[in-house]
């Protein structure tokens, strides 16, 4: 979604209406005034686009709307609930109330976002199951304590 379209269209709206009269130092003013208030707008707009969200979320009877930025650019997406049970079950003990903060790139986030989308779970539950896959035990192939098995020819 282009919001940058509409704040560039409410700017040429200001700078329209300070041009009706004939008074030069007016318009210019107008024009410093549109060219001022662009981040202000961009805001508001992102405020309106928010509250929409929340309104949609409070219509829908399943899944939920939420607002994810690109840079600048903003997108309504609709997520759907994971069905319940599609989760991996937690192992016994793991209550599942940990908690970390993690730093990525925005481009891997949005990778992790597109993979938990297409599988049709949670990022959260995405992540989980990811770790849990990469710290299983794998055996080892070739070595067997710390000699090294196999056959050469010279």
């Amino acid at each position: 979604m282009d919001i940058e379209r509409h704040v560039q269209a409410i700017q040429g709206d200001l700078a329209s209406a300070a041009a009706l009269g004939d008074d030069e130092a007016v318009t210019a003013a107008g024009n410093r005034l549109a060219a001022a208030v662009a981040p202000s707008l961009q805001l508001r707009l992102l405020d309106v686009l928010t509250e929409a969200a929340l309104s949609l979320n409070a219509q829908l009877t399943s899944g939920h709307v939420e607002l994810r930025l690109a840079g600048r650019d903003p997108d309504l997406v609709l997520v759907e609930d994971a069905p319940v049970g599609e989760d991996a079950a937690p192992a016994p003990g793991d209550d599942l109330s940990a908690r970390i903060t993690l730093r990525l790139p925005e481009a891997l986030k949005a990778q992790v976002e597109r993979a938990a989308d297409s599988e049709g779970i949670s990022t959260n539950a995405w992540i989980v199951r990811a770790l849990s896959r990469a710290l299983e035990p794998r055996p080892q192939r070739g070595r067997s304590g710390n000699r090294l098995q196999g056959f050469t020819q010279s």
